[in-house]
C-alpha cells in the first residue's frame, strides 16, 4: 500500500506505508478497512492495475474515491496487441516463429517505442519490412493504435488527452483486427476508470512502481529475508513509510 498524496506544488512523495501479502479483492479491500471510516474518507484517488478485484473492492469499500486505471498498464497492452499481431502474421506468412532475416522480426523493437523517438533509419527500416509483403499492413495497423493510445497519455493538455481517449473507445471495438478489438472491448468495459486519469491530474501507480523497486533492491542487499516478521517491518522503513 503507497500513499501517493500530492503536495502544495502537486508533486507527488510515493511511501510505503505497508505490505499486504497477496492479489485479491480480499487483500486490497481488508486493509483500509482494517484502519476505520475515517482513514478511508481521506483517500479521494485510487491508481490500480486492471484487475477486477482490485475494482470491485474500490466500488465497495472506497465508494467516495475514484478509481483511476494505471497509464504504464493500458500503455503496456497497447505494446503486447502490436507484437501479438506481429508474431501472428509472422507465423500466417512464413510459417514459423521470428528468424534472423525475416521483415518482421528486425522491426519487434521498433514496434515497442514510440513513433516520435524513431530515427530515420529506424522509420526506414519499419517501412521497408510493412512494405515486403501486403499482410505485413495488419502490424502497422495495430502499431499505428498503440501510438494513438499512447498519444493520448502523451499529451500536455489534459482536455486533448481526453478526447484522444474517448476517441479509442470509440473506434478500437470495431477495428477488423481481432486483437485490436479485443483492447477495445477491455477498455470500455473500464471506460470510467480509464478517463479518470485525465481528470485527477494524471494520476497513476508511477510511484508505487517506484517504491516497488525500492523494495527489490533493499532485498537484494539484504540476500533475501529469512524472517517474515522482519521484511514488512524493515521495508517501510526504506520506503518511506516511517519518516512523516
Amino acid at each position: 500500500m503507497v500513499d501517493l498524496t500530492r503536495d502544495d506544488d502537486g508533486c507527488v512523495h510515493a511511501r510505503l506505508l505497508d505490505l499486504v501479502p497477496g492479489r485479491s479483492k480480499k487483500a486490497y479491500a481488508g486493509w483500509p478497512d482494517e484502519r476505520g471510516d475515517d482513514f478511508r474518507k481521506n483517500i479521494d484517488v485510487a491508481a490500480l492495475d486492471p484487475f477486477g478485484g482490485y475494482k470491485s473492492a474500490i466500488d465497495e469499500h472506497l465508494e467516495d474515491a475514484t478509481a483511476v486505471l494505471d497509464a504504464f498498464h493500458v500503455g503496456k497492452l497497447g505494446t503486447q496487441v502490436a507484437d501479438e499481431v506481429r508474431r501472428r502474421v509472422q507465423q500466417d506468412t512464413t510459417g514459423h516463429r521470428g528468424r534472423k532475416g525475416d521483415p518482421l522480426f528486425g522491426i519487434q523493437a521498433i514496434l515497442r517505442a514510440g513513433a516520435e523517438k524513431l530515427t530515420e533509419k529506424q522509420q526506414a527500416r519499419l517501412a521497408r519490412a510493412i512494405n515486403a509483403d501486403d499482410r505485413h499492413e495488419e502490424v502497422f495497423v495495430a502499431w499505428q493504435c498503440a501510438q494513438q493510445l499512447r498519444a493520448a497519455y502523451q499529451a500536455k493538455d489534459l482536455a486533448d488527452g481526453g478526447r484522444l481517449a474517448e476517441k479509442v473507445l470509440a473506434s478500437f471495438h470495431t477495428c477488423p483486427i481481432p486483437d485490436v478489438a479485443r483492447l477495445g472491448r477491455t477498455l470500455r468495459k473500464w471506460r470510467t476508470a480509464f478517463l479518470a486519469y485525465f481528470t485527477t491530474g494524471r494520476s497513476s501507480n508511477g510511484g508505487t512502481e517506484a517504491v516497488n523497486g525500492v523494495i527489490e533492491l533493499h532485498r537484494r542487499l539484504a540476500r533475501g529475508y529469512r524472517n517474515r516478521d522482519n521484511y514488512p517491518l524493515r521495508m517501510p522503513l526504506a520506503g518511506g513509510g516511517l519518516t512523516r
